[in-house]
């Protein structure tokens, strides 16, 4: 029987503000769509905290045995200056700025938005659709909802009207703004007057004669609104009513909330179940953002080569960095709390690399049962992670005392602490074990020379060595342990 079956998925609900049960479209199936990049500079690190939240769902999910879709789509166009209706297209201007095709930028920031998900071992989605793959379809639905009477055109651009929807529908549901709060951009800007009313926004934009990038359609030679593509690559892969929308917080208005009007619009019924929404990444305590220069991008954390940390940190203590905090809070970034989260993830790894060794006895000291109840419990939580990882360091505990022969394990439950410690650690959270095994044999093997040295000047009573060999091997972050049965050490 699927794990989904056994266990009852709660999920909160940026909508009605509270957990919900999951419970999806069609049993045993789930359509997930989240908001990907716009393509016109690297990839952000408060956007990796999102998708790598999301990563965890999904992971979650297929480990539920649930069959999933999950589309995460790539903004090449459209996206203007401003997250509105005016100013120029980012990566439009990114091209004009370089001298070099818009292409040629959407090619060079895809690469590295795919190079740094691959870095931090994300799961490719099922699909990842362009907004220029799908212009089309865009201008079928600009179609449908002027056809419905939700949309005018004026001067070759065309404009969603949210007044007149508001009538029959709830422009704010999402956000919980009123109809009289939810102007864009009250400033008189060029083609502003275009609109009816300052909350309108723009599902079809005549291109100027400097606009690069630009289709011919039935209204003008332009180019969509930026609201436009995810409503209708959501609707092509998952359906007029799929399960789960994701993104960052900042996109619940006017981005999401334009989604659900032109959905609705089309369909007659609420497009998603359950939206999903992370918050926002601190640096050092302030906001970041790559205009006041506080900010660091995900591979810079890789290699060390910025002025934010003390030294290079491996992906997957980024990612365990990341999934100690839930995903609805505020998390500061700081080479403090990346230290800190170094060697919590190094007492987790060497614990699970321990298991291997650990022999099974006759009796149990620990209810695994219980314990796996407990992990299963977290996740289902609204994927509480950090909750999660509190269980996870409780096993952490046990196999330590076990190594000290203060606890035991019999065989089956040894298994199935085995076996549940790599689902959740590394099929979940999509942590790494990243000492390769044979870095890791030969680091075993030079700290075993030490362990028979200082055994050797002991013999000796040679105290001075003995006590030099273990301090500086601490030092390192590997602490001797002496047993009834030998030293044995741990890798901090």
């Amino acid at each position: 029987m699927e794990l989904y079956k056994e266990n009852q998925l709660k999920v909160y609900n940026s909508l009605s503000k509270s957990k919900e049960l999951f419970k999806p479209v069609i049993e045993g199936r789930v359509g997930m769509y989240v908001c990907g990049p716009t393509v016109y500079s690297n990839a952000h690190l408060g956007n990796v905290r999102t998708f790598m939240f999301f990563d965890v769902v999904y992971r979650y999910m297929l480990h539920l045995g649930y069959k999933v879709r999950y589309v995460r789509n790539i903004t090449d166009a459209g996206h203007l200056e401003n997250d509105a209706d005016e100013g120029e297209d980012r990566i439009a201007k990114k091209a004009r700025l370089e001298e070099i095709e818009p292409m040629e930028v959407v090619q060079r920031y895809t690469v590295d938005f795919h190079d740094v998900l691959k870095n931090y071992n994300f799961l490719p989605p099922s699909i990842e659709p362009t907004a220029t793959g799908h212009i089309v379809e865009q201008i079928e639905m600009i179609k449908e909802i002027m056809d419905k009477g939700f949309a005018y055109e004026v001067n070759g651009s065309v404009y969603f009207d949210v007044l007149k929807y508001n009538k029959t529908g709830d422009y704010g549901i999402l956000s919980g703004r009123k109809i009289e709060d939810a102007i864009h951009n009250t400033r008189t800007l060029d083609g502003q007057s275009d609109k009816r009313n300052p909350q309108d926004f723009a599902l079809w934009k005549k291109a100027d004669e400097r606009h690069i990038m630009r289709w011919p359609s039935p209204w003008s030679d332009g180019f969509p609104g930026w609201h436009l593509e995810c409503s209708v690559m959501s609707k092509k892969y998952l359906g007029e009513q799929f399960d789960i929308h994701g993104g960052g917080m900042d996109l619940k208005f006017p981005h999401h909330e334009c989604e659900i009007a032109q959905s609705q619009t089309c369909s007659g019924k609420a497009p998603v179940n359950y939206w999903m929404h992370t918050n926002m990444l601190l640096l050092n305590s302030q906001k970041m953002a790559k205009s006041t220069g506080n900010y660091i991008l995900p591979n810079e954390i890789l290699t060390g080569e910025n002025d934010v940390l003390s030294k290079a940190f491996m992906p997957s203590v980024v990612r365990f960095f990341n999934l100690q905090a839930n995903y609805r809070s505020i998390l500061d970034f700081s080479s403090d709390a990346l230290e800190a989260s170094e060697k919590g993830h190094g007492k987790l790894m060497d614990a699970i690399n321990f298991l291997d060794k650990i022999e099974a006895k006759s009796e149990s000291t620990f209810n695994v049962q219980d314990w796996k109840k407990e992990c299963y419990a977290a996740m289902n939580d609204d994927f509480n992670t950090p909750i999660l990882i509190s269980h996870l360091f409780e096993a952490v505990k046990i196999i330590n005392l076990i190594r000290e022969q203060k606890a035991s394990l019999t065989e089956e439950d040894l298994l199935e602490l085995k076996k549940t410690m790599n689902a959740f650690v590394f099929d979940v959270l999509g942590l790494m074990n990243e000492v390769a095994q044979g870095s890791s044999d030969k680091v075993n093997g030079v700290v075993e020379l030490l362990i028979k040295l200082r055994k050797e000047a002991r013999e000796n009573k040679d105290w001075a060595l003995s006590d030099q060999i273990r301090d500086e091997l601490l030092e390192l972050g590997i602490q001797l342990k002496d047993g009834r049965e030998g030293t044995s050490f741990s890798i901090n």
